[in-house]
């Protein structure tokens, strides 16, 4: 009896998957990319973020057709009026979204099928740093807790290491745990 691979776990096409690991352990520099956004201010808290565009794999991209919006605001006890999650709410969705899929991958390239993926990011922010009230408050977090509520068909043990590995492949867990050089210019009218 010949043994079938299911190809698709997760939602995941698995040989998709180690088709791009392959390319880019032949071809380094496939995995190159630079994800972009672009944000307008549209008045008070209120502004927009426009996400399409990416450069990857040695081209721009054109697979997307349609470009994603996330509005940002704040909520009215910090002077908003709940236009959209506040920046640092979608730091913590991201954050979360990052974790997530990685999780998802890992299980995927791993053979263990997931039932449920669920997960509660809480960010600890003294807004004193932030508003200028207080030079000794740092202006970001001081702590983000990230639980996860994970079932599939592994044992618990299974589960628990690959959130593990999940959280040493996140992109957004390690550019927030050690940092990354950020440059901001501007050009005035």
């Amino acid at each position: 009896m010949a043994q079938t691979l299911e190809s698709i776990r997760n939602g995941v096409d698995t040989n998709q998957l180690f088709g791009t690991l392959d390319a880019i352990k032949a071809q380094p520099e496939l995995a190159r990319f630079q994800f972009r956004a672009r944000n307008t201010w549209l008045g008070g808290a209120h502004n927009r973020n426009h996400v399409k565009s990416f450069y990857g794999a040695l081209q721009e991209d054109a697979t997307r057709t349609e470009t994603f919006v996330i509005d940002a605001g704040e909520p009215a006890i910090l002077c908003g009026t709940d236009t959209g999650p506040n920046p640092a709410e979608i730091l913590l969705s991201a954050l979360a979204s990052c974790l997530t899929t990685s999780l998802v991958y890992v299980a995927a390239a791993r053979g263990v099928t997931l039932t449920e993926v669920s997960s509660t990011v809480d960010g600890d922010l003294d807004v004193q740093g932030g508003l200028g009230l207080d030079d000794e408050v740092r202006n970001g977090f001081s702590a983000i807790h990230v639980s996860f509520h994970v079932r599939g068909d592994a044992p618990a043990a299974v589960l628990e290491q690959l959130v593990r590995r999940a959280r040493e492949r996140s992109v957004v867990f390690d550019s927030v745990l050690h940092g990354v050089p950020v440059t901001v210019s501007a050009t005035a009218d």
